[in-house]
């Protein structure tokens, strides 16, 4: 190599820069496929996802207005008292691999939504307004665990497609390209090379018919 011009012009470095374009557009052929793989993934989950995220938002717009209420009516310490004992919900996950990606699926929840009876809350203190929230937040927050991995999904697909686009931009517009030039210009230095060996071989032909 010579040092900050490239490769020699030499037959040895012609051949192995062939060979590295040949690698190279396999590799880009494989990253373009990849990506438009990505791409289908992405858009067989996009309308599901936005469903659910319409979903999600009708019901935060109808659980947050009705904790307001809760609280303007109930208070906050009263609100509190209701809520006890804390409840610990469990979830099994597993690592799981789509298109080469690594990601996490939920496998099993716990049903959210119970019953007052459930809830373990005493009837006289079970107000509309307090059950309406209750309601309101056990459905909003079975909606964001079931839409848990499907955004999670989309935003790795989305991570990796960013990934491969720059790997193909990378491949396709600076190391073809260099790789392209550095071969033209080995086979430019190569040609006239050949080219002042004829002419040489032809002066000297020439000179010993003369001689």
């Amino acid at each position: 190599m010579t040092p900050g011009r490239g490769p020699a012009p030499t037959r040895q470095n012609l051949l192995g820069l062939e060979r590295r374009l040949v690698r190279v557009a396999k590799g880009t052929a494989l990253l373009r496929r990849k990506r438009e793989a990505l791409v289908a993934e992405l858009f067989r989950l996009a309308r599901p996802a936005a469903t659910a995220r319409v979903s999600i938002a009708d019901r935060a717009r109808t659980a947050y207005p009705a904790l307001l209420d809760a609280l303007t009516e109930e208070g906050y310490a009263a609100l509190r008292a209701l809520s006890w004992p804390a409840r610990h919900l469990s979830v099994e996950i597993r690592e799981a691999q789509v298109w080469g990606i690594a990601v996490a699926e939920l496998l099993q929840r716990p049903t959210i939504r119970r019953t007052l009876a459930a809830r373990g809350t005493p009837p006289p203190t079970a107000t509309p307004v307090t059950t309406q929230t209750t309601t309101a937040f056990e459905e909003l927050t079975e909606l964001l665990l079931d839409a848990a991995n499907r955004e999670a999904l989309l935003r790795r697909l989305g991570e990796a497609l960013s990934r491969t686009s720059r790997q193909v931009n990378t491949l396709e517009r600076r190391l073809g390209p260099a790789l392209e030039a550095q071969r033209a210009g080995i086979r430019r230095t190569l040609d006239e090379r050949e080219r002042e060996e004829h002419l040489r071989l032809e002066r000297l032909l020439r000179s010993r018919v003369r001689g």
